[in-house]
């Protein structure tokens, strides 16, 4: 049965009462795909299941490739974003996809409306260790923003200059959910577990010496963090601990509705 038919079959049946319209939704969540030439499978119903929609992954796909997916997201969703796009990609995608902006410092590009309201009370906070992890805590910062989330960044503050956090203790403070992005030794999650009352996700990034291994050795240190409260995502993963925090957010929302 193709997708059109099936959503035919499911109105009859909710029109004729055999199915309850929460009954639908949830059939609906695990309904549509889009079929991109014979590379992509757009899943256009993903933020109706999760609440994020899909994200496109810029490396190993070619520009003419995410401009088309991009293309056929744009048709059903008012902000489509993909990741790590550096820019001679995004040079040659902005010929091809109209309206499209660049993050430059979370290699993020997007098509969005002209602007983006937060859709849930909150904040997320983003703290980075050192100016060298920008890209990571921008990705995680853009990718929250346009998934409609308040953002608060705090960037240079690592333990090296530890006076640097504590003066700034009112983003800790404030924030609903925080999201650490730290290289070298990655001690900074547990030193903003120890101050906060709000869950921790670390981000370790592949910033360091050789002995840091690409980010192992601060992938190490976060996962045995000595404070309680810190989850952690992979070596560079912003966009992960995006929506990881996000996710939090919303839950919440959900427990307080």
């Amino acid at each position: 049965m193709s997708q059109p038919e099936e959503v035919r079959s499911l109105l009859e049946s909710v029109a004729n009462g055999n199915v309850t319209p929460d009954g639908a939704l949830e059939k609906l969540k695990h309904l549509a795909y889009e079929p991109v030439g014979d590379f992509a499978k757009v899943d256009h119903h993903r933020a109706l299941r999760t609440g994020f929609p899909e994200v496109i992954w810029g490396p190993g796909k070619t520009p003419d490739q995410i401009a088309q997916i991009m293309e056929a997201m744009r048709q059903r969703n008012s902000v489509v974003m993909a990741t790590r796009i550096e820019p001679d990609v995004f040079a040659v995608l902005e010929t091809k996809v109209q309206g499209l902006h660049y993050y430059n410092s979370a290699r993020i590009c997007a098509i969005t409306p002209p602007t983006i309201e937060p859709q849930y009370p909150g904040t997320i906070g983003i703290l980075s260790a050192g100016t060298a992890d920008l890209s990571v805590a921008e990705e995680a910062a853009v990718t929250a923003e346009l998934s409609g989330f308040h953002v608060q960044r705090l960037w240079d503050v690592g333990v090296a200059g530890i006076h640097r956090l504590l003066n700034n203790r009112h983003v800790i403070e404030s924030a609903s959910v925080l999201i650490v992005v730290a290289g070298m030794e990655g001690a900074l999650p547990s030193v903003v577990a120890g101050l906060a009352d709000c869950p921790v996700v670390a981000v370790p990034t592949s910033i360091g010496y050789g002995a840091s291994f690409g980010g192992l050795a601060p992938l190490l240190t976060m996962l045995n963090s000595c404070a309680a409260g810190v989850g952690v995502v992979n070596i560079d993963n912003g966009f992960g601990a995006a929506v990881l925090a996000g996710q939090i957010v919303r839950t919440a929302y959900k427990l307080r509705n």
